[in-house]
């Protein structure tokens, strides 16, 4: 089953066996415990729940404190759920390294939380084309006409328009990424390219569900 859960570091470059300069994303990915497994005939489909990252029991909700219990397990900070081949061949209660789940040259995704940037204007967070600046236009980074015509736009804003509005901290998911180097000692993960989400945020790293040859 490839899949786990990491911190990103941050960025870097490794040199390959021809001195290319390649810039890498580091992950620390700590051991992930096996906390459920999902099987197709008890849930109609096949996956796991894995976690990572110690946290204090009062911090954690009773109702998950007592499911973490009935289970003979120790609370964690973050739990996530893969849904991937093999998944139900993992035991719950036990422990996924990261030099199991990859070898240098797998092709993953990645899937993080973007960074937030707060409430944003059209040209921000959508490129809109602002306005004239001068010769007395009062029209500079306004969003602009919302097509209310009552004969043919129904006399009103529909969904999906694009508007200002909150910019950032959304799922992410980045496609077909290579693996470069794997450390198993210190738990490292490094794969090629950038990941989202700033430094120090979780990260999934999960088999690429749509590989290509010629994966970046």
């Amino acid at each position: 089953m490839k899949g786990i859960m990491g911190i990103k570091l941050g960025m870097t470059q490794v040199f390959d066996e021809e001195g290319r300069a390649v810039p890498v994303t580091v992950i620390h990915a700590e051991p992930n415990q096996v906390l459920r497994v999902r099987t197709p005939e008890s849930d109609g489909y096949e996956a796991v729940q894995l976690g990572v990252g110690a946290i204090k029991e009062r911090k954690v909700a009773h109702q998950q404190r007592k499911d973490f219990a009935q289970r003979g397990l120790q609370p964690v900070r973050f739990v996530r759920e893969f849904r991937l081949p093999g998944a139900t061949e993992l035991t719950p209660g036990s422990w996924l390294k990261v030099d199991e789940a990859f070898q240098p040259g797998d092709v993953v995704d990645v899937i993080g939380t973007s960074k937030g940037k707060g409430f944003a204007g059209a040209i921000k967070r959508w490129g809109f084309h602002r306005g004239p600046m001068s010769h007395g236009s009062k029209y500079h980074r306004r969003v602009g006409s919302l097509g209310p015509r009552t004969s043919g736009g129904g006399g009103r804003v529909h969904p999906g328009r694009r508007m200002p509005g909150r910019k950032g901290h959304a799922r992410v998911t980045v496609l077909n990424l290579k693996v470069v180097r794997v450390d198993g000692d210190r738990n490292l993960l490094l794969v090629r390219g950038a990941v989202p989400g700033p430094k120090g945020s979780l990260v999934m790293v999960r088999e690429a569900v749509r590989s290509r040859k010629g994966a970046v």
